[in-house]
């Protein structure tokens, strides 16, 4: 919700079956869900209670699971809100007695990378078959070179993932290509070769504007395949750094909620020096909890769903709380 002029206070009720009350201040960057309504300055909570006399306040927020969005900042609303919504976990709140606070703490920030200057040139002066583009960022910066160039004609443009495919059509662009899974692998396997180059008997050409940080997967992959593959390295995502707050909000956090490789390792750097469990991992995707692995996650505690994507990574919030409110 934008604001030209930010309330300093806003709270509205919807009254139902179950009461909801939404208490808030600009800018939000914490929740809380439980079963009694409760009031702290930023933060957001939801009121549950269906029965106000089964349980107190204070045994609810005694209880609290704490829940860490850890994407970089302003882009956590659509899992906050998927989460503020989920029935599964409405039911927990509800079953388990407890509540469930909610802190957006970004582990990674995006700056620019070494051939961000020349994508727009790179777009106006040369044809692609394709266009790979692998996630929201790299959506918008290609976009806005694509302005700059002056709009030229493109083509085919593959988009792995939803929420890039969405990027790209909120800038005008229109997506050609999208994997049946959103990772680099399965982009590699199922991207076609074109029927141009198969009669102009050349290479399928593609043009990949990616992370710095990137593995050379989808590059590799397709350059495997008899591909043509021109990378840019047109975005870095470096560490956020957390304020003192923010490092005591993530000491408290029994689950993460990770949408990348470098959040993970963000995350383990400013909680170097937390002497307690790590907090469960709740991954977007398969990529973000082989990343878990790698850094040695027990794997009891990484959930990720098969595909992903906004709802299923919800889900996966979902079981990583209720394995910690069943054990």
């Amino acid at each position: 919700m934008a604001f030209s002029n930010p309330p300093l206070f806003i709270a509205f009720a919807i009254v139902g079956l179950a009461r909801r009350t939404y208490t808030f201040s600009y800018p939000p960057s914490t929740w809380l869900l439980s079963r009694h309504s409760q009031r702290y300055s930023n933060s957001f909570e939801v009121d549950l209670s269906v029965d106000e006399g089964t349980s107190s306040p204070e045994s609810a927020q005694s209880r609290a699971f704490v829940v860490a969005l850890t994407r970089e900042k302003g882009k956590n609303d659509k899992l906050r809100d998927a989460l503020l919504s989920s029935e599964r976990i409405e039911k927990l709140i509800i079953s388990s007695e407890t509540s469930i606070q909610i802190h957006e703490i970004p582990c990674i920030e995006h700056a620019d990378g070494p051939d961000t200057a020349i994508l727009a040139s790179t777009l106006s002066s040369n044809q692609f078959d394709y266009l790979v583009v692998t996630s929201p960022e790299a959506a918008n910066l290609f976009a806005s070179a694509w302005v700059e160039a002056g709009r030229p004609k493109l083509g085919v443009l593959a988009a792995v993932g939803k929420a890039t495919g969405e990027s790209l059509k909120e800038n005008g662009l229109d997506v050609g290509f999208v994997p049946s899974k959103a990772t680099a692998e399965t982009l590699v396997q199922e991207l076609p070769l074109s029927d141009a180059a198969k009669i102009e008997r050349r290479a399928t050409t593609v043009l990949y504007p990616a992370s710095a940080k990137a593995p050379g997967t989808l590059q590799n992959g397709l350059e495997g395949r008899g591909f043509s593959v021109t990378r840019l390295n047109t975005y870095d995502t470096v560490p956020a750094s957390w304020t003192t707050d923010q490092l005591s909000l993530a000491e408290s956090a029994t689950v993460a909620c990770f949408a990348s490789p470098s959040a993970v390792k963000a995350w383990l750097k400013n909680t170097a020096a937390i002497n307690k469990p790590r907090a469960i991992a709740a991954c977007i995707g398969e990529t973000s909890a082989s990343a878990c692995r790698k850094e040695e996650w027990e794997e009891s505690a990484i959930f990720y769903p098969d595909k992903p994507g906004i709802d299923s990574w919800v889900l996966a919030v979902a079981d990583a709380l209720e394995s910690i409110s069943s054990s």
